[in-house]
């Protein structure tokens, strides 16, 4: 079979972004499949291109890259210029390109444009993978203001579901809302992935001499206010504030306020929270491994009760817990097998006397630990989910 997949994002575990595509990609190309990603430069990812449009391989996997450059620094109006350059030139891929299926991934919902193109013009089979709630979620976040272009992303939103002979999502929240407004779509969920081989095997630590091992919690990713970071900050104000500066949040990454922080860890001189810059995935690993905890923040709004964060499925591969805040399916699923606890957003206070809490209680957070890798390998291998995406698809388009 012939797969041709739009996605923006696309990287590998050399870049600091989400693998799941390349993951995916990788392991149908060994089943004999062929895939064409058509992608673009995210600031996050390894990919890099000298000519406006270049084609790559990773490790059988052919990917077109769009040389157009995605940064969640950049401005609303700039990423939106992004986002539709990116579906626009990807029109033609979705007109020329050899393909028995085509899947087009969002957010954001921009990338439905090509797989409607192949969908209409060329009468091709389309897959939507739904990554987020777009346009729901920067409609709920404040990001997309204007009435008028709210209209047109929820009728391009209904037009890809609509023309889809399967929509994937990627948790069993988006699954249902999904349904609720579209009950005649076919859907099912395949949650994000983690490598299993790459997170579970031990690495020694190397804390720098500024971490102790077990005495930080560690953050990674985006840093802005989708991803809840003040709420790390007010919460490293709050330890300090206790005397407790032996136990630190660890926050690697970067976004729209990370200068913020930095000039309030300056301003307040605190001890209790470090920032680094982004790191690859493969050297992201061992200091996930050897945290107290993961936190896996969002902002509280219901629209991200239903996300879907790879770092969330990294850290339990890794055997650690995870500290979260948001009302939806991941509550519900660290709770069902003890491996995690959830937090109210707007309480920093609450989150800094867990910290505290818990470094009493190593003895539990191992036990949890060693659960979280235990699942995590039954449930979230890449090469599973991978599996069970295919199968779908070519029950869906045969």
């Amino acid at each position: 079979m012939k797969i041709l997949y739009f996605y923006q994002y696309y990287s590998t575990p050399k870049g600091s972004w989400g693998t799941r595509v390349h993951e995916f990609a990788q392991e149908w190309v060994k089943q004999g499949h062929q895939v064409q990603v058509v992608t673009s430069i995210y600031s996050k990812s390894d990919l890099k291109a000298e000519k406006f449009i270049e084609h790559q391989k990773f490790e059988g996997v052919d990917v077109t890259v769009i040389n157009v450059t995605i940064d969640n620094k950049q401005p609303i109006i700039k990423r939106i210029y992004t986002f539709l350059t990116y579906a626009l030139c990807s029109v033609w891929y979705a007109l020329t390109a050899k393909a028995d299926v085509v899947i087009a991934s969002s957010g954001p919902i921009t990338v439905g444009i090509p797989g409607l193109v192949a969908r209409y013009i060329r009468g091709k089979k389309l897959v939507f993978e739904t990554r987020d709630l777009w346009p729901e979620g920067a409609i709920e976040l404040g990001l997309i203001k204007n009435p008028w272009l709210q209209k047109v992303a929820y009728a391009l939103e209904s037009r890809c579901y609509k023309a889809s002979s399967l929509v994937v999502t990627l948790s069993i929240g988006m699954k249902e809302n999904i349904l609720k407004r579209f009950p005649n779509v076919k859907a099912i969920d395949v949650t994000n992935a983690a490598n299993i081989p790459l997170f579970s095997k031990p690495l020694k630590f190397g804390g720098k001499g500024i971490l102790q091992e077990k005495k930080y919690s560690i953050y990674t990713g985006n840093i802005g206010i989708v991803n809840n970071s003040i709420w790390l900050l007010e919460a490293a104000k709050v330890l300090q504030s206790r005397g407790r500066t032996d136990l630190k949040i660890l926050i690697i990454g970067d976004g729209q306020q990370r200068e913020l922080i930095e000039s309030e860890i300056k301003k307040h001189q605190l001890v209790t929270i470090i920032v680094w810059g982004l790191m690859p995935k493969e050297s992201l690993v061992g200091y996930i491994q050897h945290a107290m905890v993961s936190l896996v923040p969002l902002k509280g709004t219901p629209v991200l009760d239903t996300s879907s964060p790879n770092k969330f499925f990294e850290s339990l591969a890794a055997g650690i817990p995870v500290v979260q805040n948001t009302q939806g399916w991941m509550k519900d699923f660290l709770t069902q097998y003890q491996i995690g606890f959830t937090l109210d957003p707007n309480d920093p206070v609450q989150l800094a006397e867990m910290l505290i809490e818990l470094d009493y209680k190593q003895d539990m957070l191992r036990e949890m630990g060693a659960r979280a890798s235990e699942i995590a390998a039954n449930q979230f291998d890449k090469d599973f989910l991978a599996n069970k995406m295919l199968e779908a698809i070519v029950e869906a388009v045969s």
